[in-house]
């Protein structure tokens, strides 16, 4: 089967691209690098032995994203490409609405006039806003709290419609909680191409220098030590359950909602002070102001993907600091 992945250049992406190339899979992916390196793709085929098609592409460019349709057999699309910071949707909603909302809308639309029907879609746990209470099972209510989880929620929603619609769409919408980590090799990794938003990829560049300090955002959170509290999971397992979700739709069609977590939430501080351990690096940190949008604890109840798609993680906390360390350790300076 060919595959056509979206942003597969980029962290998460990367790291699925990997294992679908290592489980057979003929890979195309379509990625415009605005927050990712073409250097990836060439490690995943060195990891792997095997060759991938790579267009540099904007899911925008409706013309050139056509012409990659055109000229490629594709069978089925797992669609990670958007825009993904929460601070950043906050201080620039209308480019987060129109590239992500475009975006998706263009690649559907192009996917249809191909009769190509296999759809994964990248959605998030901010769908979820702030829960009423944890964990977090996919019928709770949603409700985002920053334009970026709603850029994921409309796209839901617009994944719903087409699915009721036509119910020859075959489509996934997979809640991601916190990818950490990074591949065993240490060879591919998270490296943005400006400052990091989130979390650990923020810990482990202060440990490598490349940091001075950390800013933590706000502990005076409802929570044991007053930091946030978040589901982190291993990119590894979150990459397995991209290929878990496509066995299942393709041998049984239909529209499906996952979350991919652990279904345990670690706090900011014990972040730190495991990947202190790890790394034998001192972090040093400050207190900040609360980010807006954020919300105090977050993790999942991951039983649906566990029983439906015979998946599990098998990764943890210490485990995501080991990889993420050996990545930062040994690039430094990201993939450049």
């Amino acid at each position: 089967m060919k595959l056509l992945i979206t942003g597969g250049a980029g962290y998460i992406g990367s790291h699925t691209t990997l294992e679908l190339l290592n489980a057979g899979y003929e890979i195309v992916v379509v990625d415009n690098l605005c927050n990712s390196k073409e250097e990836s793709l060439r490690r995943i085929q060195q990891l792997t032995g095997k060759s991938l098609v790579f267009y540099n592409v904007d899911l925008l460019d409706r013309k050139n994203l056509d012409t990659v349709f055109a000229r490629e057999s594709i069978e089925s699309v797992i669609h990670f490409a958007g825009l993904k910071a929460v601070g950043e949707s906050v201080k620039m909603p209308l480019d987060y609405y129109y590239n992500n909302i475009t975006g998706t809308l263009n690649l559907c639309s192009i996917m249809s006039n191909y009769d190509i029907r296999t759809l994964i879609f990248s959605s998030s746990a901010t769908v979820y806003g702030d829960p009423h209470t944890v964990p977090i099972k996919e019928d709770f209510p949603l409700n985002p709290t920053n334009p970026y989880g709603r850029t994921k929620f409309m796209i839901e929603e617009i994944l719903k419609d087409l699915y009721n619609s036509d119910n020859r769409w075959n489509i996934a919408l997979l809640r991601y909680f916190n990818p950490v980590g990074a591949h065993g090799s240490g060879r591919i990794g998270e490296d943005p191409n400006s400052t990091p938003n989130n979390l650990m990829p923020l810990i482990a560049q202060v440990a490598v220098g490349r940091g001075s300090i950390l800013t933590v955002y706000g502990n005076d959170y409802p929570t044991p030590d007053g930091t946030g509290i978040r589901d982190y999971i291993h990119v590894v397992d979150l990459a397995t359950g991209h290929l878990k979700t496509l066995n299942k739709i393709v041998k049984d069609p239909g529209f499906y909602i996952y979350n991919l977590g652990t279904g345990r939430g670690f706090s900011v501080l014990e972040v730190i002070s495991a990947f202190e351990e790890i790394s034998g690096k001192k972090i040093k940190y400050t207190i900040g102001e609360r980010r807006s949008g954020d919300i105090a604890i977050c993790y999942a109840d991951p039983a649906r993907a566990n029983r439906e798609l015979s998946w599990k993680t098998y990764f943890g906390i210490n485990d995501m600091c080991v990889d993420m360390w050996r990545w930062q350790s040994l690039n430094p300076n990201g993939y450049e």
